[in-house]
């Protein structure tokens, strides 16, 4: 017998769970409508050469893959290793290339500096498990035309806005850039073969400390000066005191030889966020060793952090090349997505602003025109109706639909018009 259960990885929401998280969606668009982005939709499907074209890392070769239309079996046995010709499409595994793309398709019409929304389902096929799932919904803000730092502010300061909504406050932004990343491995003396290797190992400090990084760089047969540099460089001696954001606790976090431009780049952006902070407090972070795994961040990048969680919710960077692949010039982007699925779960919200809801309990033998005509009634004042006929263990009725979202209910017999409908109270 087929087995009943939603595809693994994918997940089916009863009403009660579908209602929160829209309670959470709306939240997030409006706290992002506020700060002025506006909302795009691009396609569940992009082109399989664009999927694939070496700018999504790792995420490319979670893509779900689409068969051309028309194979027949011996073509589609001829090709087996070459997935490139047996598919033309893929399921987007991000928003950020398709919006790469729909700037690119659509630039004309576009502002010079354009800020959008993306809030939408992509698909990636993990394993699944606790908290990972092929199909699950990202919400992205980006900016496109902008190079300075008031586009990384403008980020920042919309996030933090939107968790402050969803009564998660007290968020903070891990942040570092790429070109910091590179100076640092330059002056340890990495070669430049070997840093994209270098960094997955680097972004594991936080989980296997520094000795672990370092014995792994050696298991890597990385530059062994370099190594000894890097490893001298986490084992600096250090003074304890306090030093807030800003110039003087980057600097002490990087070593000699960090381009001044990138230093203020930074800088820029903590000064920017902190005045639309309330009293100016800047919830930022410097983490000279974040590495964030996507390959086509070019400066800047950013995590999500909340004392309520050891994991990050969210995060972002800027991508200033991506555009230029689909457009043939280079175009400044940067990006925060916001770590829906793992949001969803941290967050009760009340809609405050919700209908009334009303069930109407009806015997057996109540008219339709009679029960459809009490409905329209109710539905004109304003709330939403739900019709039950009377069972015999209502008390489980009345509790699926308080579950549901009900808070009223009324009896109704034939012949009842709206004046003899005793409207009662659900407890929640």
């Amino acid at each position: 017998m087929a087995s009943v259960n939603a595809p693994r990885g994918m997940r089916d929401f009863l009403p009660a769970d579908k209602a929160r998280r829209e309670r959470v969606l709306a939240v997030i668009r409006d706290r992002y409508r506020a700060h002025g982005f506006d909302e795009i939709e691009t396609p569940v499907v992009e082109e399989y050469a664009r999927l694939h074209a070496g700018i999504g890392g790792d995420n490319e070769k979670l893509a779900f893959n689409i068969l051309r239309r028309g194979l027949d079996a011996e073509t589609i046995h001829a090709a087996a290793d070459d997935p490139a010709a047996l598919t033309d499409l893929g399921l987007r595994y991000d928003l950020t290339v398709p919006l790469a793309r729909f700037y690119a398709t659509n630039r004309a019409a576009l502002p010079t500096v354009f800020r959008s929304i993306q809030i939408a389902p992509v698909w990636r096929a993990e394993r699944p498990q606790k908290g990972r799932y092929r199909q699950f919904m990202q919400c992205d803000i980006d900016i496109i035309g902008d190079a300075s730092a008031r586009a990384e502010a403008e980020l920042i300061a919309a996030s933090l806005d939107t968790l402050d909504a969803l009564s998660l406050e007290g968020a903070t932004v891990r942040i570092n850039d790429r070109r910091a990343l590179d100076a640092m491995l330059d002056v340890f003396g990495f070669a430049p073969d070997e840093r994209p290797g270098v960094l997955i190992t680097i972004d594991k400090l936080d989980k296997i400390g520094p000795s672990g990084v370092t014995a792994e760089l050696r298991e890597r047969d990385a530059t062994a000066t370099a190594v000894d540099a890097f490893d001298a460089f986490l084992n600096r001696p250090q003074t304890r005191e306090f030093l807030p954001y800003g110039e003087a606790q980057i600097r002490k976090a990087l070593p000699e030889g960090v381009a001044d431009e990138v230093v203020a780049h930074l800088v820029g952006i903590g000064e920017s966020v902190a005045s639309a902070r309330p009293g100016g407090h800047v919830p930022l972070q410097f983490d000279p060793f974040l590495v964030r795994g996507m390959g086509y961040y070019t400066g800047t990048i950013f995590e999500l952090a909340h004392p309520s969680v050891s994991y990050s919710l969210g995060g972002g960077g800027r991508y200033d090349g991506m555009i230029g692949r689909f457009l043939g010039q280079d175009v400044p982007a940067v990006g925060f997505s916001i770590g829906f699925e793992r949001i969803v779960d941290l967050v009760s919200l009340q809609d405050p602003d919700a209908a009334p809801a009303v069930v109407l309990v009806h015997d057996r033998d109540v008219p339709v025109a009679e029960l459809l005509a009490l409905k329209a009634q109710l539905v004109a004042e304003g709330s939403r109706v739900r019709l039950e006929q009377r069972t015999k263990n209502l008390k489980a009725l009345l509790e699926r639909a308080t579950a549901d979202g009900y808070t009223a209910f009324a009896t109704v017999r034939a012949g009842a018009d709206r004046d003899d409908l005793e409207l009662k109270s659900l407890s929640v």
